[in-house]
């Protein structure tokens, strides 16, 4: 039987893309489990700490830092501060990505990279700096967020559907590498959920406007329950999946 009370207690968490949404649900709830959480946003430092300040409010420990995570120097520069403040890392949460909308005819060099290296390159660099830190740690967990449209299509996203592709086999990579070190990589693939927009970011697909059989969108909340599972002590044989939530309107099988 494993003591899901406080389960995290002791344990340091990266998430980024927490000032928002998903990333800020999920850095919450490991932060009630009881783990030190760094909250991270590309900018929005404001936001960030508003977050922080929640955390503590509760009594939980969380730190700050902006960073583009394309770029490998400002990632390097996170690790450290996470581990010079907070003591190393243990957890990897890749939430952080760009919302995306153009026809394949229409996607130049620059939303490329953008999208791409927010979502894949970021993962990546987020994880080779993070990796070693765990291993020194005796073992950790990345969980990278996927998308549904990489596994059954979507128009006007084929540079968000190879990031969200890549980003599943990044994580079945790290799993396959990195199982020895007792270092555990998942996807979780979300399917429609209910998040906050920014006042630019464009309608993702047609996709939006449908239910799953349960009846209602995803909130974020529940993808920070599945989250907190699957860094926890409950699923230390759960590695190298890609896993679906959905509410049942999307099978792979």
């Amino acid at each position: 039987m494993v003591d899901l009370v406080n389960e995290l207690e002791g344990k340091v968490a990266i998430v980024t893309g927490s000032a928002r949404n998903i990333g800020r649900a999920t850095a919450i709830e490991l932060a009630r489990a009881g783990a030190a959480v760094v909250i991270h946003s590309r900018e929005t430092q404001d936001l960030c700490d508003e977050v922080v300040a929640e955390i503590e409010g509760f009594g939980g420990r969380a730190i700050s830092c902006c960073a583009d995570i394309r770029d490998e120097e400002a990632v390097k520069a996170l690790v450290e501060k996470t581990v010079s403040e907070l003591g190393g890392v243990d957890i990897l949460i890749n939430s952080a990505a760009m919302r995306a909308n153009q026809k394949f005819t229409e996607i130049d060099d620059e939303s490329w990279d953008r999208v791409v290296g927010t979502g894949l390159r970021g993962s990546f660099n987020m994880a080779r700096h993070c990796v070693p830190e765990m291993i020194k740690r005796g073992g950790g967990s990345i969980i990278s967020l996927g998308g549904m449209g990489a596994h059954q299509g979507s128009e006007r996203r084929a540079h968000v559907m190879a990031t969200k592709a890549g980003i599943g086999a990044l994580m079945r990579g790290i799993a396959m590498d990195h199982g020895p070190d007792n270092i555990r990589a998942n996807n979780v693939v979300v399917g429609v959920f209910a998040t906050e927009r920014s006042h630019n970011a464009p309608k993702s697909s047609h996709a939006d406007d449908l239910l799953p059989p349960l009846g209602r969108r995803g909130v974020p909340q529940d993808i920070a329950d599945l989250i907190r599972f699957l860094v926890g002590p409950g699923a230390t044989y759960i590695s190298g999946q890609t896993i679906q939530l959905n509410g049942g309107i999307y099978n792979p099988h």
